[in-house]
């Protein structure tokens, strides 16, 4: 028996990094000097966050009044607290490694919910069609003409502020995007040589689509989700800085951001510094994210 001819999207994952032809879309030997500083500054900020404990210099929730709105060292502060102190004199440094740290990981979380779930009601529609088709896609309509920021406020106000709530609304934005992407994506393969060819072996299934399918059309579905990360930042921001998100004694950005908005005159650095890390985390997966949309571009003949 002759094996299944892999469809050619397939091989293009594990050349995502690898340098550019000579005549490609971005011309050099290797990576662009954007992209390599931009995967240098999110693994710096991942490992940052990830030894928060044994790398911040102080307690994030240890108070001293005494040190209170101390500038950052070189702007009038000292190395003590490199990036200055808050209204209660706690650290700014650790409280922004901490933060980035809860930031981070609702981030992930909530954009692995709304990939997972987008992508297995996407495949549903495509594998029944009909009535299962038009009712999945009912819901994606009602999803996209419904404001993610006041939808997630809604369902706050009326069933209370919960960390795994919270995750699970941040996690909802965008789905429907995964939901249409992945659906289309099946319909496209569908005709495939190499589907049929699976088909005829006997293939079928969740089997032909988990085993075979899915690893076909991952590489779409991999740039949607870099896309999609920088608005999961944004709104799970958006929510903490209007005091529904992350509820002290933790902290995230977006809750940093919202104590220092009320002290931008006298304190800068306290709203700045969170605001500043929130920019350069979202560009840099946004620039990734361009990258591998650009590779996996069928197109650009890379």
């Amino acid at each position: 028996m002759r094996p299944i001819p892999a469809l050619p999207a397939a091989g293009r994952l594990h050349r995502l990094f690898r340098p550019l032809k000579a005549g490609g879309p971005a011309r050099g030997r290797g990576l662009p000097w954007s992209i390599r500083c931009a995967l240098g500054f999110l693994a710096a900020l991942v490992l940052l966050a990830i030894f928060a404990p044994w790398v911040a210099p102080a307690d994030p929730l240890a108070m001293d009044l005494g040190a209170r709105l101390r500038p950052p060292a070189g702007f009038g502060g000292t190395l003590a607290h490199p990036f200055g102190t808050d209204a209660l004199g706690r650290d700014l440094l650790s409280r922004v490694l901490y933060g980035a740290r809860v930031s981070i990981l609702i981030a992930v979380a909530g954009t692995a919910i709304g990939a997972v779930l987008g992508t297995f009601a996407g495949f549903l529609a495509a594998r029944f069609r009909g009535l299962a088709d038009q009712l999945l896609m009912m819901l994606v309509d009602v999803q996209a003409a419904l404001p993610s920021l006041i939808l997630a406020l809604a369902v706050i106000a009326f069933l209370g502020n919960d960390l795994v709530l919270f995750v699970i609304l941040v996690g909802l934005d965008g789905w429907e995007r995964y939901a249409r992407l992945s659906r289309n994506l099946v319909l496209a393969t569908g005709s495939a040589g190499w589907v049929r060819a699976a088909r005829m072996t006997g293939i079928t299934g969740a089997r032909l689509h988990l085993g075979h399918v899915l690893p076909n059309v991952a590489g779409p579905l991999v740039v949607q989700a870099t896309l999609n990360f920088p608005g999961t930042i944004l709104l799970e921001t958006a929510l903490s800085f209007l005091g529904l998100g992350v509820q002290p004694p933790a902290t995230s950005l977006g809750q940093m951001l919202g104590d220092g908005r009320g002290l931008l005159l006298n304190a800068w650095w306290i709203a700045v510094i969170p605001g500043l890390l929130i920019l350069a985390t979202t560009m840099s997966v946004c620039l990734i994210g361009d990258h591998l949309r650009d590779r996996l571009d069928p197109t650009t003949g890379s």
